[in-house]
């Protein structure tokens, strides 16, 4: 939802001073100088403003500006495309080892191009009045849209265009939900709450057999709550979902409640629950890879130094029951990505007084890991995604 501190942007309209909210969910700061553009804009010439570091006020028709992102998109990735081609041929012809350490620097490369692309997109303004209405020409209403992701405004504000189409975005995906084929059911994201696109994963918990005693589990990070449906649905008589994101419990609840699990229950908290009882099972699905996110959203992914990993496996123990498990949710991809090692990991695991009781695996289904065209393929092909049980050292 919208900070509690405010800041405005200002800005001249034929010699007329305007002002209104500035609203960034990735939190950029507000533009220092913006100048108007419209339908007779070329797309050249507002790449060029846009890489100069000017933002853009868009004054034209609403569908054209959906044109011009889409143009300054094609020579974004253009631009991109010659750099880390060119790195992934030097790579792909790597002999030595140390030329072969080149992995984890084109990971960080396509990173830093990703960076860079948010912030020129992100340079194409729109304002809207009170209650996030536009008066572009054929313009949509979005106005339930940014409600439902930013909250209730009733003051102008100036968004990124490309913020609105994340919140367009996510309205249609909490209109639609994504479907989850192997449990015949449809889970709906929230907006800034990770939509489980990717979920390969999902039958690797249906095969693992419960613990003995399963009475009692918990669900760290839960955010859209489909582990905790899937052990609920399973048999688990409470289930204990956490997490740090006020969207993420709002998006979860709501999931929850369309399928009617009451004995789910839901608790704001940093990895584990308080004053509850010792779990029979805990499941966590954390972020795959350690590196900085860049935005909100990308906290499900990126996971600096691989901290919320290593709390977790740091704190299961002590609230693990006797004869109790753990279900790990991991990818290896940052191990094919030289960004952490197999042997890091389980010293993690020993470290945190725990041992691997078995483990099960499946492979990626998602497009990126057959496209051949991709820098990072060799990778993103050789991907294992395994639940790792976890028991208490002997």
């Amino acid at each position: 939802m919208l900070a509690t501190e405010k800041q405005y942007v200002q800005w001249f309209e034929n010699e007329t001073l305007c002002q209104a909210r500035w609203l960034s969910e990735s939190k950029q700061v507000p533009p220092a100088r913006i100048v108007l553009v419209d339908d007779k804009t070329t797309a050249d010439e507002a790449y060029r403003l846009a890489c100069a570091g000017t933002s853009m006020l868009w004054q034209g028709d609403f569908q054209n500006a959906r044109q011009l992102l889409q143009a300054l998109t094609r020579r974004i990735e253009s631009s991109e495309q010659r750099k880390i081609s060119k790195a992934a041929k030097k790579n792909k012809s790597a002999k030595s080892k140390d030329e072969v350490l080149m992995i984890p620097n084109l990971f960080h490369q396509q990173r830093q191009a990703q960076a860079q692309r948010s912030r020129i997109l992100s340079r194409l303004l729109l304002a809207l009045d009170a209650g996030y209405v536009s008066q572009l020409r054929r313009a949509s209403d979005v106005s339930a849209a940014c409600k439902a992701a930013f909250g209730q405004l009733d003051e102008p504000c100036l968004l990124s265009f490309r913020d609105l189409q994340g919140a367009l975005g996510a309205a249609g995906w909490r209109a639609k939900g994504v479907q989850i084929d192997s449990l015949d059911l449809a889970i709906f994201p929230h907006y800034g709450v990770f939509a489980p696109t990717r979920h390969e994963y999902v039958q690797l918990l249906l095969d693992a057999p419960l613990p003995t005693v399963h009475d009692i589990a918990f669900d760290i990070g839960t955010g859209t709550g489909l582990l905790a449906i899937i052990l609920a649905q399973r048999g688990v008589k409470q289930v204990i979902a956490t997490d740090l994101n006020p969207r993420a419990l709002a998006c979860a609840s709501e999931n929850f409640a369309r399928l009617g699990l009451s004995a789910v229950q839901l608790q704001q908290a940093d990895l584990y629950p308080t004053d509850v009882p010792l779990a029979n099972l805990i499941v966590c699905n954390p972020p795959w890879l350690p590196a900085k996110p860049t935005s909100p959203l990308e906290y499900a992914v990126y996971d600096v130094n691989s901290a919320m990993l290593r709390g977790f496996l740091h704190g299961a123990k002590q609230h693990l029951a006797a004869q109790g498990e753990v279900w790990l949710i991991l990818s290896d991809l940052a191990e094919h990505l030289q960004l952490r090692s197999r042997d890091e990991l389980l010293g993690w695991f020993a470290d945190a007084g725990l041992e691997v009781k078995y483990r099960l695996d499946t492979q990626p289904k998602h497009g990126r890991s057959q496209d051949e065209t991709d820098p990072l393929f060799a990778a993103r092909s050789s991907e294992i995604t395994s639940l790792w049980c976890l028991v208490s050292e002997t």
